[in-house]
Formats: structure tokens, C-alpha cells, sequence
């Protein structure tokens, strides 16, 4: 595997450190700043919109400019929030910081290519090895990202202050290590060539697939996860649980990132797909009957595990579905289905969570777990001959 692809790793894990860093205490911040309950997580799902926005000039920017000069523009974008959030959090100003979280995931949409640029610098018999070690990177933010969350959200007068500080410190280290990092130039990585028109590849069964299980995947993710927070802060839970319990479920998310590439191969994307779905509801149905602290972990840790065995297969399946001169449209398309997806979640969680309560929250996610198994029923039933590759 090339070094370049454990670098990539390494910009994850910073990435998602992040990530994490703000799921435990955007919630928090808005109920404090928020005029109502109802908008406590729209710094979440602002964050969610800013990275749908990316996500097509993203891919677009990075076809024509090369991955490393893409990956260095989201990052600077990024800091350029981070200083936004600073002082909205000094001045107690929620619109200021709504735009901050915006800005932020504009550059966090940036990053959530890390995992094609990893397909790109690695061998094709490697591809799914190699997303699985760039989103692997997650394992170290599981631990690194909810102990920043701890130590820095109770730094200086103002309450977060430095929590965002220490994120800014994130960006940094991953900005030097994107201006040392060695990736294929935009020519060779993107042709120019004639493709298809957009509606003819977005209507393939293969993409529709592709697509719903990474829709679905994170989008039931996201929502019982930036839920969770607030469902803890009602159950009585101080911050430590909280980040206790994240910790938790972004380790799920991303530990059997090690294997669930050999995993793709050996079974095929449609049974992993069809094993994370079954992983999300039973998550879902932890909720129904335990609703106490090993509750909270326990569906955590099965939401993380759904996530990966969904969104990690769906990236590779993504790749059977366009031509070289395809990529940036297609993989531009993915994102922004994907990503708005998960901005309403983020921004229909405060208020479900509030009027709804926990459990009848998870109730109502029950449903969306049989999508992506239809999806995947269509793409066989639109191929015939195809069968699901399980290799010795």
C-alpha cells in the first residue's frame, strides 16, 4: 500500500477528531445560544449544508485543479470558520455562528473525498483495502477527538472557547501535512474525454444502489447521532457520558474499517450492505426496550458498525457506476445526494428529539433500513447474470 494512502489516513483522523469535537458540543452551544429548543442542533445541521454545498464544486475544483490543491482550499476555508466561531462565541452571537459551522463544513466537505483520493493513489486490486485504511483513520479520532472534546470545552471564560481553539489546531497539522502530501495530478486522475449525460448515470441500478446505501447509511446515522446529545441531556447525563458514549460510536464507525475492505471482497458489496442495514435497525430497536446509559452505548456502537458495513461498500460499488471522463460529475452527484441527506437529518434531530422523545425517534429511522436492500434487489434484478462474488 503506498505511503500516500496512510497519510490520507492521517488527514482522517484529524478530520474526524474534528468532527467529533463538534458533534459533542454544536448541540450544546445552540441550545445555549438558540431563541428556541427547537433550533439547538441547526449549528449541526448548518455544518451539514455548508459540506452539501461543497460537495459538488468540491469534486468539480479537484477535476480540474488536482486533489492536493483542493484539499488545501477546503482546509483554509475550514480555519476560516473556526476564527468565525471564536468570535461568536465571544460576542454570544448564534447567526454568527451558524455561518462559522457553515464555513466549516464547506472545508469538511472537502475532506470527505479523502477516500477517493485514496482509490486514485492506490492499486486497483487494493481499492477497497485502501478506503478502508484512509477511513480507518477514524479509530485514532475515536479516542484522540472526544478526549479534546473533554479537556477543552471547559478552557478560559467563555464556555467552548477552547474547544474550537483546539480544532483550529486540527486544520493546521493537516494543512502541513497536505503541502508535503504527493497525489496524481488532475490529468491523471480525470479525463476530459466524452461521457455519458448526467441522467443516463444517475439512472443506473448500480448507482441508484450505490447511493441509497450511503444515503441511507449515514443519513440514519446522522440523525440518531447528533440526537444523541440532546437525548442524554434529557436523560440526566452529564458531558462526559456524552462524550463517552460518542466515543464509543465513532470507534464502531471506524475500527472495522481495517477489515471491512477484505470483507467487500470476499463477500461482495450487496451482502455488506444488506449486513449494515440489519446492524441500523437493530439499533433502532436497542432504543424500544433500554433506554438507560448501557442502552445509549450499546445502540451507539450498533449504529457505528451499520454505518461502515453501508457507507464504506457503497464508496466501492460508487466506482462500477462511471467512466474515467465521468468521475468528477458522478462522484459530485453521490456527495451532494448524499450530504444534503444528511444535513436535513441533522437539522430534523433537535426538533424530533424534543417532541418525539428518544425512543419513538428511533422508531420512526425502523423503515428507512429496507431501502437500500431494495435498491440492491433492483441493481440484481437489472442484471441477471450477476452474482455476488465470494472469493476463496
Amino acid at each position: 500500500m503506498p505511503a500516500t494512502v496512510a497519510l490520507l489516513s492521517l488527514c482522517q483522523a484529524l478530520l474526524v477528531s474534528g468532527n467529533i469535537l463538534l458533534i459533542a458540543v454544536s448541540p450544546l452551544i445552540g441550545a445555549a445560544l438558540a431563541p428556541s429548543a427547537n433550533w439547538a442542533t441547526a449549528p449541526v445541521a448548518t455544518q451539514w449544508l455548508g459540506l452539501m454545498c461543497a460537495t459538488i464544486p468540491a469534486s468539480l475544483i479537484m477535476g480540474r485543479l488536482g486533489r492536493k490543491r483542493g484539499f488545501v482550499l477546503g482546509n483554509l476555508v475550514g480555519l476560516a470558520g473556526v476564527a468565525l466561531a471564536l468570535q461568536a462565541l465571544v460576542g454570544e452571537r448564534f447567526g454568527l455562528f451558524l455561518l462559522a459551522t457553515w464555513l466549516i463544513g464547506i472545508g469538511i466537505g472537502f475532506g470527505q473525498l479523502y477516500r477517493f483520493a485514496a482509490v486514485e493513489a492506490a492499486p486497483a486490486p487494493l481499492r477497497d483495502r485502501a478506503i478502508g485504511l484512509v477511513m480507518g483513520g477514524g479509530v485514532l479520532a475515536a479516542f484522540f477527538g472526544p478526549w479534546l472534546a473533554r479537556i477543552s470545552q471547559g478552557l478560559g471564560e467563555v464556555p467552548f472557547l477552547g474547544s474550537f481553539m483546539g480544532l483550529g489546531a486540527l486544520y493546521l497539522v493537516a494543512l502541513a501535512i497536505l503541502v508535503l502530501l504527493r497525489l496524481p495530478p488532475a490529468e491523471a486522475t480525470h479525463s476530459d474525454g466524452p461521457g455519458r449525460p448526467l441522467g443516463e448515470i444517475l439512472r443506473q441500478p448500480v448507482f441508484v444502489a450505490a447511493v441509497s446505501a450511503a444515503l441511507i447509511g449515514y443519513g440514519v446515522m446522522n440523525l440518531a447521532m447528533t440526537a444523541t446529545p440532546l437525548a442524554m441531556n434529557h436523560a440526566g447525563h452529564d458531558f462526559d457520558h456524552v462524550a463517552t458514549t460518542i466515543q464509543w460510536h465513532v470507534l464502531a464507525m471506524f475500527l472495522p474499517s481495517f477489515v471491512t475492505g477484505r470483507l467487500t471482497g470476499r463477500f461482495g458489496a450487496p451482502r455488506m450492505i444488506i449486513a449494515g442495514c440489519l446492524l441500523l435497525a437493530a439499533s433502532a430497536l436497542v432504543a424500544q426496550w433500554e433506554g438507560g446509559l448501557a442502552g445509549f452505548h450499546v445502540g451507539l456502537v450498533l449504529l457505528g458498525l451499520g454505518w461502515n458495513f453501508t457507507f464504506l461498500p457503497a464508496t466501492g460499488l460508487l466506482t462500477e457506476a462511471y467512466r474515467p471522463a465521468e468521475k468528477a460529475r458522478t462522484q459530485a452527484a453521490n456527495e451532494f445526494l448524499v450530504f444534503s441527506t444528511v444535513a436535513l437529518t441533522a437539522l430534523a434531530a433537535g426538533p424530533l428529539v424534543s417532541q418525539l422523545g428518544w425512543s419513538p425517534l428511533n422508531l420512526v429511522l425502523l423503515p428507512l433500513c429496507l431501502l437500500p436492500p431494495a435498491a440492491l434487489l433492483r441493481w440484481r434484478l437489472a442484471n441477471p447474470a450477476r452474482r455476488p462474488h465470494i472469493s476463496d
